[in-house]
């Protein structure tokens, strides 16, 4: 059987998460990142493994039974992810009743899966009715987007719109813009429930005051939409106090739809 840990889905896991504490976006254990796992990579490393135990997850994932997932452990650093990868991450399979996450291996140190598993599983799933290839839920905590969310109005339309305007690559990477939710209590079936309603729309979805969720075919599309939508949030945040001279109109913004082929919402564009 080969190594695990050596595995492509197992690696980049690691160095994701190094790179998201390496710029902030996950203080202590903040942030959780799960993907589902394509069957033939499972069988590789896992086949025919047992069940280490079975953990109530306290959600209904019935639409996701005999999926796999690696996703971060509660309490986990992401800073020890790469050293440490079978103690901070782990592989479950959820099981035939739905409400069962079967531990196929990891959290060796009796450890579970993350809070806000529920969460994703619910993005996972509205996600997946979108885009049967997306397979990957990020949450992290980046600075400026966090901080955007206390002085910019949590208008969705509008929201987007200043990311737009920042840089010509934000229209181009998420064109289909941004949800927003007002601050919630974090770990909850409700915040769940509400991100996955916006995750029938939008594959970025601000906590205002705590966050962001992300969603992507693979950890690098899903890391690149968080990171551009930071970027855009530093510069609106560096250029607020001053006056504005000259920005990306709305025909400008017609102009970057057009040549990179990328659609918009209807509406979002005078």
């Amino acid at each position: 059987m080969k190594n695990i840990i050596k595995a492509k889905f197992v690696q980049e896991m690691c160095d994701t998460t190094a790179n998201m504490y390496r710029l902030g976006w996950d203080e202590r254990n903040g942030g959780n990142v799960s993907m589902i796992i394509e069957d033939k990579d499972v069988e590789k490393y896992l086949k025919n493994r047992k069940v280490i135990r079975t953990i109530p997850m306290g959600f209904d994932a019935s639409a996701l039974k005999g999926k796999c997932v690696i996703v971060t452990g509660t309490g986990k650093y992401f800073k020890n992810v790469k050293t440490d990868p079978e103690t901070n991450l782990g592989i479950i399979r959820i099981a035939a009743n739905g409400t069962d996450a079967e531990l196929l291996w990891g959290f060796k140190d009796g450890g579970k899966f993350t809070s806000e598993l529920p969460a994703h599983l619910m993005s996972h799933i509205a996600r997946l009715k979108v885009d049967p290839k997306n397979r990957v839920i990020m949450h992290c905590h980046p600075i400026n987007i966090l901080s955007m969310t206390f002085v910019h109005d949590l208008d969705e339309k509008a929201f987007t719109k200043t990311l737009w305007r920042t840089i010509t690559e934000c229209m181009v990477v998420f064109p289909d813009g941004l949800g927003v939710l007002p601050w919630m209590l974090c770990g909850t079936n409700e915040i769940g429930e509400a991100t996955a309603e916006k995750m029938k729309d939008f594959r970025m979805v601000v906590w205002a005051q705590h966050g962001i969720y992300g969603a992507g075919r693979d950890l690098d599309e899903t890391f690149g939409l968080i990171e551009t939508a930071e970027k855009g949030a530093e510069i609106y945040l560096k250029i607020k106090p001053f006056e504005i001279k000259q920005e990306i109109t709305d025909e400008n913004l017609k102009e970057i739809a057009e040549w990179f082929k990328v659609a918009y919402k209807d509406g979002w564009v005078d």
